[in-house]
């Protein structure tokens, strides 16, 4: 099977090409293998220390010590692939959502599939904001401009012109009326159809090895505060095990075991957990939203949804379905209702509305006019006026074979009345008809059309189209079935819903009404007449703006966020774009946007839904929790490794308890811990329930801080009550690191279990049920304390001792008493509160 009468491949001549070329993909960010992983785990400072630590014990201590501490190395940089594998993974997976899409033509039918997956004798159909996802020869178009300026360097634009015949072999970028289209440029202008000869490193751009960014790279302010916590703490640990390594020589004259001591101690306050936790922490959450309609293309984004207090959204396609239709036709004041076949009068209006129209329309205004209205025959078009913030209706011209030319207009009601020179007495009445089909939530639109004779110049500017008015159209788009609950959800979590539509203001007042969106109702003509304060000083008022055109979008960001507000702002046009990267959060519609507004945006809605993007921003304020309680774990866990590092001080003869073998195996179970247990966790059911995060609310806010202090303290004071408890009882100093120990690790998984239920028993949220990362997790971890007990080999190797009973009983008891009181004053909070 070939190419399909319309001039496009069918699906397998497709899949074929595909298979032989390969996919349509440039040379991008090259994928982190592990031995690179590798490489860079080796370069962090716990791995240096433990691998350091090793060498000292082949030197002054036991070989097998050596040997388990360059064994621990191999299974940290294990986890370490593991980690960066699943990682990466997130990420190949979101540059493939967010690479440029392209709408093509299978199986004689416009088909929108990923630019991967476009193949040489594709026919793609190209329209503004579209990047060029193959090069090609343009066969067809009407005014088709392309920014070339990544090819040549030239900042203008310049027009294409179609080769009908085609050709075989792409020319030069550059210069004006040539037919080629080259893979990675920008359509700002105009439409047309082109047949793609090359792709992948095959085309121009692959041949340049430039690359396509899909998921930036970019540090988050997040990271950037985690990366200054962990230098400030580097530099007091290195301090720290300084100090230690003097007192230990100086007091009990043992300077390798010295030099042991202070590298336990340094690796016992070195957090280098956080960076790596934050990392899988975003990647793997931009992952999880994308499987929920949210593909999240920053991860600044992702940090942000949990502050938005106004979200802006469109009318059209996200709160509505998207599958408008029309549903009457007024002609002489008297209305027609559309059911299945168009009455004999709607006919002309509607072949003038579809007339005006692209060839191959996208909009779903447009292609409700071209469903029930047959394409323009006998005429082919020669010009096209589009939207304008000064005329919001557009114009075709069609030229005739025998020289005359008709005008076909559509738009706005009182742009197309402006056009047509209707004075005030001749307009009324149409605009109280308009008045009373907007009432219902319809979408109106004014028909009028034109004639020129034969050899009349055609109109060179949209103001000078010469027009009648023929009649209105008005469509349905019914609202999404979720949208009112979502509003509602919304206003719970404290944030405010507005509507920005181009449509008349009638028809957004009476869809805002039907989903629950209130406030007052300002135009773009009001918006433009107000000055910038002005309009910051109405805004907060006002719940749905209309008849705005995408240029006003960026004032009404800038006007919000004057007023202290966090936006997140919806868009899908070329004009959405600066509004866009203006917000605090920007979110493109994935199905009708276009590749400009997906760029510019850190969100994109995969399938346009609003309650996908209240979905998102439940997500996001779901893996925020998640992520503060895994930074809070670690830093409780890091005060008893730290505090027990350095008791041995106090007293010359006391043994050292965490060795840095013993600090090691603490490592294996806190990180995984902190990137499987905390972040496949659930989120809390309430977190809609709560007024969105300050800005400036640092991840690890002061009260948090203290409450992981105060909790790893808890653990600190149980393990050095075991530990003097056995050395009271003269113990061997191998079992007295073994109870000390194990009271540190059972203590670990009770922190595990009281710190993922923040305000709630742990009794109650284990009966909310149990994550099988949990159970993964703590099972693991105890058949492996167990192995350490019960086997010999792995006893020495550890400096570990018999624990025999009933003394094992004694560090589970211990545990479970330090963080009693943290259930307790639970139990107590929730009480007060009546729950």
């Amino acid at each position: 099977m070939g190419e399909v009468e319309v001039g496009g491949l069918s699906s397998a001549e497709a899949a074929h090409r595909l298979l032989v070329d390969g996919p349509n993909l440039v040379p991008g960010d090259a994928r982190v293998g592990p031995i690179a992983v590798m490489v860079r785990v080796l370069r962090e400072p716990m791995l240096l220390l433990l691998a350091t630590a090793g060498v000292i014990s082949f030197i002054i201590a036991d070989p097998l010590d050596g040997w388990m501490l360059m064994g621990t190395v191999v299974v940290v940089i294990g986890i370490s692939v593991v980690q960066a594998e699943r990682t990466e993974t997130a990420l190949a997976a979101l540059r493939d959502l967010s690479s440029p899409r392209a709408l093509v033509i299978r199986d004689g039918h416009p088909m929108r599939i990923p630019g991967s997956e476009v193949v040489v004798g594709d026919r793609l159909l190209l329209s503004e904001g579209d990047r060029v996802p193959a090069d090609g020869v343009l066969v067809a178009g009407a005014l088709l401009r392309v920014d070339e300026s990544t090819m040549t360097g030239e900042s203008v634009p310049v027009v294409k012109g179609p080769l009908a015949d085609g050709a075989d072999e792409m020319g030069q970028p550059g210069g004006d009326d040539s037919p080629w289209v080259f893979s990675g440029t920008l359509v700002v202008g105009g439409h047309g159809a082109a047949r793609v000869l090359a792709t992948g490193a095959r085309t121009e751009l692959g041949r340049l090895g430039a690359a396509i960014g899909g998921i930036r790279s970019e540090r988050t302010r997040l990271q950037q505060g985690i990366d200054r916590v962990v230098r400030i703490v580097a530099v007091v640990g290195l301090g720290t095990a300084g100090a230690v390594v003097g007192i230990y020589g100086a007091t009990r004259g043992e300077w390798g075991e010295a030099l042991l001591a202070g590298i336990a101690a340094a690796m016992s306050l070195l957090p280098e957990e956080f960076p790596v936790v934050l990392s899988v922490f975003l990647a793997l959450g931009a992952w999880r939203m994308s499987r929920h309609r949210v593909l999240a293309r920053r991860a600044p984004a992702i940090e942000a949804l949990g502050t938005v207090t106004v979200l802006c959204t469109d009318k059209t396609g996200t709160l509505t379905e998207n599958r408008m239709t029309v549903e009457r036709v007024v002609i002489d004041g008297t209305e027609f209702v559309i059911d299945g076949a168009p009455p004999d009068r709607a006919v002309p209006l509607l072949d003038i509305a579809a007339a005006a129209c692209p060839d191959h329309p996208v909009d779903p205004m447009d292609t409700a006019f071209t469903r029930i209205a047959p394409p323009v025959s006998g005429a082919h078009g020669v010009a096209e006026f589009g939207l304008t913030p000064e005329i919001l209706a557009v114009s075709r011209v069609w030229a005739r074979h025998d020289g005359t030319a008709m005008i076909a207009t559509k738009g706005a009601p009182e742009s197309v009345l402006d056009v047509c020179n209707l004075d005030e007495v001749a307009q009324a009445p149409i605009r109280r008809q308009v008045a009373s089909l907007t009432a219902e939530g319809l979408r109106v639109i004014a028909v009028a059309v034109g004639e020129l004779p034969a050899r009349a110049p055609y109109p060179r500017r949209h103001c000078d189209v010469k027009v009648h008015f023929v009649g209105l159209a008005a469509l349905g788009d019914p609202l999404r079935p979720g949208v009112p609950q979502a509003v509602r959800e919304c206003d719970r979590a404290g944030i405010r819903t507005v509507m920005i539509t181009g449509d008349h203001p009638g028809t957004a007042e009476a869809i805002a009404t039907q989903a629950g969106i209130t406030g007052s109702v300002l135009t773009g003509a009001d918006v433009a007449a107000l000055t910038d304060e002005d309009l910051a000083a109405r805004i907060s008022g006002v719940g749905v703006f209309a008849r705005i055109v995408p240029e006003q979008k960026l004032r009404l960001v800038r006007a919000l966020q004057s007023t202290g507000e966090v936006v997140a702002m919806t868009g899908d046009g070329v004009n959405d774009a600066p509004a866009l990267r203006a917000a605090d959060v920007g979110i493109a519609m994935g199905g009708r946007g276009t590749d400009v507004a997906r760029e510019a945006a850190g969100l994109v809605i995969t399938d346009d839904d609003f309650t996908a993007i209240v979905d998102g921003v439940r997500m996001g304020r779901g893996l925020f929790d998640r992520l503060r309680r895994a930074m809070s774990f670690i830093v409780a866990v890091h005060v008893p490794i730290f505090g027990m590092a350095l008791l041995p001080l106090v007293n010359g003869d006391w043994p050292l308890v965490l060795l840095p073998i013993q600090l090691a195996i603490l490592e294996l179970v806190i990180d995984p811990t902190c990137s499987v247990v905390f972040e496949a966790d659930r989120s809390d059911p309430g977190v809609m329930e709560r007024a969105p995060r300050p800005t400036a609310e640092p991840l690890l806010a002061t009260s948090t801080v203290i409450r992981s202090v105060a909790e790893g303290l808890a653990v600190l004071v149980a393990s050095m009550a075991v530990y003097l408890w056995a050395l009271q009882l003269d113990r061997p100093d191998d079992v007295i690191r073994s109870l000390a120990f194990v009271t540190i690790v059972v203590a670990d998984l009770g922190l595990i279990l009281v710190i993922r239920s923040p305000g709630v028993p742990v009794l109650v949220s284990l009966r909310q049920g149990v994550p099988p990362a949990l159970v993964m997790v703590v099972a693991v971890t105890v058949s492996f304390l167990m192995l350490l007990l019960v086997v010999p080999a792995l006893r020495r190797a550890l400096d570990l001792g018999v624990v025999g009973w009933p003394e094992v009983l004694v560090p589970p008891l211990a545990a479970v008493i330090a963080l009693a009181g943290f259930e307790v004053a639970k139990v107590v909070h929730r009480a007060r509160e009546g729950r």
